[in-house]
Formats: C-alpha cells, structure tokens, sequence
C-alpha cells in the first residue's frame, strides 16, 4: 500500500505556483498518494492543491505597503498553521514570499514540523540580520542559484542548490521565428515586449512610462510591433485600463496576450519590470532593458538596506553589468525611447551578452524539481 504523506504548501505569486507546481510533480512522482494543502495559484490547483486563499493575497511587495493589509495577513497565517496542524503535515513548504512564510515556518518548527523554504530570501542584499531568524525557523534552505549558498554554509544551516526549474524546462533552440507564425507576426517586424510585472503597484508605476515611450516610438517607426503579456485577469484589467487612458487600447501594433513564454520568444528585445521575468528573458537569449520602481518611501528604506551592486537576475549572476537596469527617477519614456533607437540602429550589438546568457542557462541546468524533491525526502527521512 503507497504511503499517503501530507504536504504543507505556501507560494505567493505566479513564480512561486510555477515552482511550486513543478516540485508537486516530481514529489509525487516519490509518493504518489501526497495531499497538498497551502496556497497555490492555477499550476498548482491544476495539480490538486487545496488552497485556502487566493494567490494574490500574498502578493505584496515593498517595506511600507503589506503594512495596510497587515490584520487580513495575521489572520490568514493563523488559519494556515492551525490547518496544517490539524493535518499533522510531514514538512511545510515555503515557496518564496520570505516575509510571510518564515513566519509561519518558525511557528511551525516550533512545534516539531520539518520546515523547508524554496528560493532563498535576499539576504546577501540586504538586511542581513535575518540570517539568525532563518536559522531558527527552516530545517533545509533550497537555493536557485549557486552563489546564495554560502551565507547558509558560513551559519550552519543546510543547505541545497538546486538550479532553477525554467532552465531545465526551456531547451536552446531559439523559437522565434516558431512563435510569430503562431502569433502571426512577419519575420521582418521588430517586437519589442513590454512587460511592467505583475503586482498593482508595479502596473501602476511602470506601465504608463513603457506604454508612453511604446506611442512615440510608435511614430517614428512604422515597422514596430509591442506584445503586452499578463500574468492574471488583475493584471490585464490593470493594464487594459492604462491602455485605455493612453488611448492606444484600438492600436494594433500593440498586443495584449497571456502567454509570456511566446511574447518574449517572438520578440527582438523585452522592457522588463526586475523579477523572474528577467531570469526567463534570459534563458531565451533576449536583449533585455530592466526597470525597477518602487513607492518612494519603500525604496528610500530599500536604498539604506541594500548591499549588492545590481537589481536584475542575469546581472547578479554574472556577477557584472551585462543588461541595462535603471532605478527610480531614471525609468522615463524617454529614456526608453532612447534605448529603443539604440537598439534599432544597432540589433546585433548583443551577440556577446547572448553567449554570456548561455552559459549561465548551463549552469542553472540541474534538474531543479527532482533535486529539491530528493532533498525533501531525505530531510522528512522517506528516501
């Protein structure tokens, strides 16, 4: 008889559900009866996941802005320790969303629980002091990339890197031209894919900067085409709206469509928010420009705080500049719009960086779900 285990399971926006969606895979794959019981977003309830609230309810972002939702927080973390409790949960898992799932893995812990987090919090950024708080709160901290491991080896808490399950799942073919056929986009239009993330806050910051320098770039050049992805039915509202104020919601060179995966694959250059999205850009060997705009208090705190030179993914990972970022005050439309020429005069200038990318897809390859599954198994002792 296959033994029925009890996982418990929190992921707090669409890069965690995609994570966490992955992992229930492959541990099922290991204990075929698993029950899951957490958060989850579409991935993981397409997977069976019970999930006691809506994704986005985690989904916040900055220092100043969870505090307005702070009683709906409380609550929901009660509600979830008291059902994972009552399920006696062989390990908690915590998908990303530090803030929120740390506390709830200390909580648990507390009470004998077997705690695992899944993507490290920023710790070799900023606020560092958390080190000691993490130590008392997880059993096995799982990492994404190889460099966030040795702050967890210098404190003595195990420790696994497990690469990152989107280099595993995108191969290196280049499937460009693949995607416009779908798309019906021509092989000789220049795409350009904006993408202001995936939160309230970020649309509202970024969107009417991206889609502004999208209009006047619009009119200087005829042969251009926008895609416009959206993670959820929020976000496309969202950004439907600030379309609609722009008074380009009729233009058909701009393209809303749900599927980020094509629209970065069909394009020649991606606007990006600084996020996953960056990571996934990069697996398929985009140009990219990263924007990062937080709400001026927030970012004054984060300013203060951070201890890293770069913001986006692929420039952490390289440990170098290799794709523009800009901060705050420097994302305008007309900075953009400036990159945007820069870019059409010069289109293969970016053949380096692409190589660069490769290798760095390389070395994130490691069976990310599979590995993280083993690792959940050995510390719950059932491998």
């Amino acid at each position: 008889m296959t033994k029925s285990l009890n996982f418990g399971i929190i992921a707090g926006e669409k890069s965690g559900d995609i994570l966490g969606a992955a992992l229930m895979t492959s541990l099922r794959r290991k204990f075929p009866a698993a029950k899951f019981v957490g958060i989850g977003g579409s991935e993981m309830l397409s997977l069976g996941c019970e999930s006691l609230a809506k994704i986005d309810r985690l989904s916040v972002m900055g220092f100043i802005e969870p505090l307005a939702r702070l009683p709906e927080l409380l609550r929901l973390k009660k509600r979830l320790e008291d059902r994972f409790l009552r399920e006696e949960i062989a390990v908690f898992i915590g998908i990303d969303s530090p803030d929120f799932n740390l506390r709830v893995a200390r909580n648990l812990h507390s009470k004998g629980i077997k705690t695992v987090h899944f993507v490290s919090p920023s710790v070799w950024a900023y606020r560092k002091w958390r080190i000691f708080g993490i130590k008392k709160s997880v059993d096995l901290m799982l990492t994404l990339f190889p460099f966030e491991s040795e702050i967890y080896m210098k404190h003595d808490i195990p420790v696994s890197c497990v690469g990152h399950p989107l280099a595993d799942r995108i191969g290196f073919e280049d499937r460009k031209l693949a995607c416009r056929k779908v798309l019906g986009i021509s092989e000789t239009k220049t795409v350009i894919t904006l993408m202001p993330g995936s939160r309230a806050g970020e649309i509202s910051r970024l969107a009417p900067i991206f889609f502004s320098a999208a209009g006047k770039s619009l009119q200087k050049h005829s042969n251009l085409e926008f895609l416009i992805p959206y993670s959820g039915e929020e976000a496309k509202s969202l950004l439907t709206a600030q379309l609609d104020r722009d008074r380009m919601l009729s233009n058909n060179k701009l393209t809303m469509m749900k599927n980020s995966h094509k629209a970065i694959s069909a394009s020649d250059l991606v606007i990006m928010a600084s996020g996953t999205a960056s990571l996934e850009a990069m697996l398929l060997r985009r140009p990219m420009i990263i924007c990062y705009k937080l709400a001026p208090l927030s970012y004054v705190l984060g300013s203060l705080l951070l201890k890293v030179p770069y913001i986006g993914l692929p420039n952490l990972l390289a440990r170098k500049m290799l794709v523009p970022e800009y901060l705050q005050g420097a994302v305008t439309a007309g900075l953009l719009i400036g990159k945007i020429d820069e870019f059409l005069a010069s289109p293969s200038a970016h053949e380096e960086v692409l190589e660069q990318f490769d290798n760095i897809h390389k070395m994130l390859r490691r069976g990310a779900s599979e590995k993280a599954a083993y690792a959940i198994g050995s510390l719950i002792g059932e491998v």
